[in-house]
């Protein structure tokens, strides 16, 4: 039955494990795996109509009118014609049906584009072409460069040697570096060999289909031998294949069961705010017919009882029926005319108005990121109104709020700092594109891309200073970085951390230059002469040791180790003479962020290393002291190696308190005979099968001890433009923003602080780091504790509210100050427990800004559900990779980043864009417009709508509730459709208080959104009381004004035709009335709809009340002569006058006292606008934000574990290089391959560049951002 589009058929029993064999597909299909073919649409060709008709009756409005179509089938009950209702409903059902079509379309094209995608598989002992979809699990398949993996696979050999591939995860978790895999042993001795591939019968036991990214467990059987299987093996669907020229794997999981679709989860259907309060209002007018029938029935009955007698002498009641009947009968008929309180144009109407909006988006030219030719795309139409409501927003950080380029900007070699600009009154100038950058045509290796402002570094490199050189010769040693160069002088880098390659590269441009590397050497350049270093160990970065070191042998036979790490943990390992010096200052660092060393004393201590003489040493070491709060031994060695650390210790604080990342470098010299038999026990210990990581552990400890400091260095996390300035234009718009990072905490504190998320200002940023529950929950209370000392805990719920089926709601708190939030993934674990989710909760909700470090996916998804769960607010979710869709799918708006080649986000959000900075353009101008319009077009819908119904009530006083319509059956059905439809629509498409400059200019305008103030109940209670007003005003008006009145010839006007005609035209120039009070901004088209509209109801109406029409169709076209008979009268005229007055009257009445005695922030600024036409406004001005924190940075790298050991077995070794010069003189400059971007050191791992020049693009209103050129371009 799947054929039809729905599953009988008994659910699959529950995959506890999974077992494949190679090359046998009968053996797999007994399983019943899932092929590789991929299926996101929901209709095909036969299931479309009934399956789409049966959706749309799923709705109450559609179900409504289809029971009212059957009401008016029956003619007992019916006093109106059936096409008044068919007509409607046709209209709605086909355009919505054309809507879902379109969209599925476009899901079977995207589908049909991937499912016939072409791959070569091994069958029959032959390598054939076949389409992704018909790829089977159990089968061999050949990748070759730049693909993209098929299904998920196990590796088995490749074009590299050992069998290493290099793959780009970017459409998974929207990272751009390189990572590396490798194939077994037993499965790399395959190669290309298409027989041993054919042979191959292993056996895969594995996981079943899951979502987790980063693990993977299973055993390879093969040749009675059994191996183990983990992540580091497998190729997973959505990943590139990069710098490898072929690869063949053994598919695991396709299609459905891949882990990039297990991460998709199940599509939500999202409903906004707006629709959830229809639903409920909608409802509620039911009721409201209801209860508005039974009284017009229950008066039925008392006429019938009391007059109806009078008229069944002429008018015979049929089969005798009593007045109980009547009365029934015309309860159902007042059930088909009062139809109109919810008329089915409205859904019509709020579908077309969300798809113009939605286009809007689309057409931006402000959102368009031209680098990348990349627009803006509403991927939804449905949520635009709710984008104007958001609270709180969620952010990954990696590639959403940063480039994941990393750029060498400073550094801090032997206690003095370098990168900085001075004038000639040593006053330190701003760095910008056109400032001069340092010339490195001396060394013909540098890379044209790199930039640096600072000449005296380079001055120092040139005049040999020591330590100038040996900080760089440890950068251009100390890493796992793979050179290619593949002509003669064109430098490629391979780094699996973007931090990696922006360090060797500077070193490369600082006449340090990385050549190439074997497993035991590594050949370097120094200044121009070829230098080959043994490489003898490689202690491998993990995320406990923060730091990866090299023991290296010089030519001359030297023996160093080089160490690079974060700073705080490179400190505790330095000489013993600073160990006390380094953890009092690294906690008064951390302790103290307020306070700023001074700079005398800094000076002081420089004077004291540079001069290379110790001058007053004892006044220098109290001043030291005083700075440091330390005390330290006073000798002479000991004293200037404090007093350079001390400096270093500035450098440090100076740089983090600019958001940048700081990294410590350090070296020691070893014993020749200490090493030995340290390396003999490192032997051991790398092949013991027990403890093996612990006993490294152990023996990394011991030789990383007593180092030297050679300096620090500044990486900046290159910030996507504008980001700090979006951050805080939405924090003025009282938009919460959370950040969800998988990186380390110092990372992420450090990437808050620089785009503006914490700031110095702040009162206190809290840090929960607990590594228990108890210690979780008593860090959290103490954080409520400081923000709110007399918090009360009955206080925490909002009374008498709760959302769905009984969840309380959290109330907002005020509290004094601004707070931030740190938490990291262990200790956010035990938080999102249902013992402490609320008070983890209360406390973050108090913070200005909260940052999650080290979160899963999943606990991503589990924070965005919590605040849905206990907070009555909207909440947006933005990221760029796979590891973002969960928290994406849950919450309200999930907006994915586009323009790299992760696309995996974007495929699952309602919009999606190039750069962060345009989120605020989405939510301040197209959400606050979006939501604006909306909400006036629901306020004047229901009040035209419902003034145009009650009016019937009234009259039934006067017809003795026999059910008649008051107007014209013809107008009744053009009242919605073709009379106020357009200019309502005009309104809701082209209205707009503000424009998109002021918006911006006042944040505020969009908090009203935020409290539901455009539209809710009580919006609803006032609109139904104005209609109330005005319907009686539209009927006993013209009733009064045309009872016992005479033409201008004497004859009777008072028929009941004129009295119609009469009404309805004083209702239709009411209603305009009222459309254009509500137009805060008018357009010629506006203009045009309603004139039009108005125009068009006088011609429809003389030509369906002309005698030609009711020759034609007597019984459709009864009104014949009323338009000129009645229209013609001058009183007729002075009624629709004064009917129209009397119904805006108070309106504006009530408007003008409003505006003067307590305006809204949207009456102020409308304002100022009104005051500001009659100058033009300045051109808006980029406040610099100063990034002034004095708080530590920790560096961490982006590394991942295992590469030191890639690195010292061989496996990586890439074919042999073309053959090179030794020296600088013969090698021209590249001008190729590495592509920093920006004015710093930018690194990116592919290669790819990254500044391309646009020509001729129109300069946008994002003017207020800076503007980064590449002088190189």
């Amino acid at each position: 039955m799947s054929f039809f589009g729905l599953d009988w058929v008994r659910k699959k029993e529950r995959e506890l494990e999974r077992k494949i064999r190679a090359n046998d597909r009968e053996y797999n299909l007994s399983f019943k795996y899932a092929t590789n073919a991929i299926k996101t649409s929901k209709y095909n060709f036969f299931t479309f109509l009934p399956l789409n008709l049966f959706e749309q009756f799923q709705r109450i409005a559609n179900a409504y009118f289809l029971f009212l179509l059957v009401l008016q089938a029956i003619p007992q009950i019916s006093s109106l014609s059936w096409f008044t209702t068919v007509v409607p409903l046709l209209l709605v059902l086909t355009v919505t049906a054309a809507k879902d079509a379109t969209d599925d379309i476009n899901r079977h094209r995207s589908d049909n584009q991937v499912n016939n995608r072409k791959v070569q598989v091994l069958i029959d002992r032959k390598l054939r072409s076949e389409k992704w979809m018909d790829v089977q699990v159990g089968d061999i398949i050949k990748l070759e460069n730049n693909q993209f993996v098929t299904a998920d696979l196990l590796l088995l050999s490749s074009s590299e040697p050992l069998n290493l591939v290099y793959i780009e995860t970017a459409e998974l978790d929207g990272e751009t570096n390189l990572k590396v895999r490798q194939a077994l042993p037993v499965t790399g001795d395959l190669g290309d060999d298409i027989e041993k591939l054919a042979d191959f019968n292993g056996e895969v036991i594995c996981e079943p289909p899951n979502n987790r990214l980063d693990r993977f467990t299973g055993t390879l059987t093969c040749a009675s031998q059994k191996y183990s299987l983990d992540n580091e093996k497998i190729l997973l669907r959505g990943c590139t294949l990069r710098n490898t020229e072929w690869c063949f794997g053994l598919v695991l999981f396709g299609g459905p069961e891949t882990k990039l679709m297990q991460n998709c989860g199940k599509t939500t259907f999202k409903r906004t705010s707006v629709d959830r309060l229809m639903n409920v209002l909608v409802l509620c007018i039911f009721g409201f017919l209801a209860f508005m029938c039974t009284i017009l029935a229950i008066g039925n009955c008392f006429w019938e009882l009391n007059d109806g007698s009078q008229f069944t002498v002429f008018l015979p009641r049929q089969d005798d029926n009593g007045a109980a009947f009547s009365a029934f009968l015309t309860f159902w008929s007042y059930v088909i005319i009062l139809n109109t309180v919810v008329p089915i144009s409205l859904y019509v109407s709020v579908e077309i108005i969300r798809l113009g909006n939605s286009f809007y988006i689309d057409w931006d030219r402000k959102m368009y990121y031209a680098r990348n030719d990349t627009p803006a795309e509403a991927r939804t139409t449905t949520l635009n109104e709710e984008l104007g409501q958001i609270k709180y927003v969620f952010s990954d950080k990696t590639g959403t709020l940063t480039q994941n380029i990393m750029t060498f900007n400073k550094c801090s070699i032997n206690g003095k700092s370098y990168g900085d600009v001075y004038d000639y009154t040593g006053q330190r100038l701003e760095i910008s594109e056109h400032k001069e950058t340092v010339d490195f045509s001396f060394n013909p290796l540098a890379d044209p891309r790199f930039a640096f402002h600072d000449h005296a570094l380079v001055e120092a490199v040139k005049l040999e200073n020591p330590e100038v050189h040996a900080f760089f010769r440890l950068l251009a040693l100390c890493h796992t970085v793979m050179a290619e160069e593949k002509k003669e002088g064109e430098l490629f880098y391979q780094a699996q951390s973007p931090d990696e390659g922006s360090l060797v590269t500077a070193a490369r441009n600082f006449g340090f230059v990385f050549r190439s590397r074997t497993p035991d050497s590594i050949s370097i350049v120094e200044m121009g002469k070829p230098r080959s270093y043994e490489l003898l160990a490689i202690l491998d970065f993990n995320n406990v040791r923060k730091r990866m070191s090299v023991i290296v042998r010089s030519p001359e036979g030297k023996l160093s180790l080089y160490c690079k790490g974060a700073d705080t943990i490179v400190y505790e390992r330095l000489h013993q003479s600073c160990s006390k010096l380094m953890d009092v200052t690294t906690e008064h660092l951390n302790m103290h962020p307020n306070v700023h060393l001074p700079h005398p004393a800094v000076d002081t201590t420089l004077d004291v290393v540079h001069r290379g003489v110790i001058q007053k040493p004892f006044a220098a070491l109290e001043v030291c002291v005083r700075v440091c709060v330390c005390v330290c031994v006073p000798t002479c060695a000991m004293f200037v190696h404090v007093h350079y650390v001390c400096a270093c210790c500035f450098a440090l604080q100076e740089f983090a308190g600019e958001g940048l990342r700081t990294l410590a470098l350090a070296y020691k010299d070893l014993d020749e005979e200490y090493f030995s038999q340290w390396k003999q026990r490192h032997y051991e210990a790398s092949t013991a099968l027990d403890d093996r990581e612990d006993k490294l552990e152990q023996l990394y400890e011991e030789i990383e001890k007593d180092l030297l400091l050679l300096g620090a260095t500044a990486i900046e996390d290159k910030l996507q433009d504008g980001v700090p300035q979006t951050i805080e234009q939405l924090s003025k718009a009282d938009i919460k923003i959370w950040v969800l990072t998988g990186d380390k905490q110092e990372t992420a504190e450090n990437i808050g602080y620089s785009c503006n998320l914490l700031r110095e200002e702040m009162n206190e940023v809290f840090i929960i780091s607990g590594n228990s529950p108890e210690d979780v929950r008593q860090e959290l209370r103490n954080a409520l504790t400081s923000m709110k000392p007399n918090a009360a805990e009955d206080s925490v719920f909002l009374q008498e509210r709760t959302l769905g089926k009984g969840v309380k709601v959290i109330r907002d708190e005020v509290v004094n100050g601004e707070y931030g939030l740190v938490i990291n993934g262990h200790s956010l674990a035990y938080a999102l427990e249902r013992s402490m989710e609320l008070d983890f909760l209360r406390t973050a909700c108090m913070c200005k800004a909260v940052i999650c470090c080290r979160v899963t996916p999943l606990q991503k998804a589990q924070v965005v559900e919590l605040v849905k769960k206990y907070k009555q607010v909207v909440t947006l979710a933005i990221g760029d990779g796979a590891n973002d869709v969960s928290m994406i799918k849950v919450a309200h708006i999930g907006v994915g980043i586009s323009g790299q080649e992760g696309m995996q986000a974007v495929l699952s959000s309602d919009y999606s864009f190039a750069q962060f900075r345009f989120l605020q353009r989405l939510l301040l101008v197209h959400g606050r417009w979006s939501y604006l319009r909306m909400c006036k077009f629901l306020r004047y819908f229901f009040y035209k709508n419902f003034t145009f119904t009650f009016v019937h009530f009234w009259y039934a006083f006067f017809c003795g509730f026999s059910a008649q319509t008051v107007y014209d059956e013809w107008f009744i059905t053009l009242y919605n459709l073709m009379y106020t439809a357009l200019p309502v629509l005009g309104m809701s498409l082209f209205d707009q208080d503000v424009n998109d400059v002021w918006s911006f200019q006042h944040p505020q305008l969009y908090v009203p959104g935020q409290l539901n103030l455009y539209f809710s109940k009580t919006a609803f209670f006032k609109c139904a009381l104005h209609s109330c007003y005005s319907s009686l005003v539209l009927f006993f008006i013209p009733y009064a004004a045309m009872h016992d009145t005479v033409r201008d010839d004497g004859k009777d006007v008072a028929d009941y035709q004129s009295f119609a005609l009469l009404t309805q035209t004083c209702l239709l120039f009411a209603v305009s009335i009222q459309l254009g009070l509500e137009m805060s901004y008018w357009t010629a088209v506006n203009t045009f709809f309603v004139l039009g509209s108005l125009v068009m109801y006088f011609a429809v109406t003389f030509t369906m009340y002309s005698n030609g029409m009711f020759l034609a169709l007597p019984s459709a076209f009864p009104f014949i002569g009323t338009g000129r008979n009645s229209l013609n009268q001058p009183n007729v005229w002075l009624t629709i006058f004064l009917t129209s007055i009397l119904c805006v009257l108070p309106v504006v009445t009530y408007r003008f006292l409003l505006i003067q005695l307590c305006p809204t922030i949207n009456d102020k600024v409308m304002f100022k606008v009104r005051q500001a036409k009659a100058t033009p406004l300045p051109p808006p001005r980029r406040t610099r934000i100063r990034r002034t924190s004095s708080r530590r940075s920790g560096y961490a790298f982006s590394h991942t574990q295992g590469y030191g050991d890639l690195v010292t077995s061989g496996w990586f070794l890439r074919r042999p290089g073309v053959a090179r010069s030794s020296g600088f003189a013969h090698v021209g400059r590249t001008t190729t391959g590495f592509s920093p971007m920006g004015r710093s050191a930018g690194y990116s791992p592919t290669g790819r560049p990254q500044n391309v020049k646009v020509q001729d693009v129109e300069v946008t209103s994002l003017q207020m951002y800076r503007t980064i050129r590449d002088p190189a371009l």
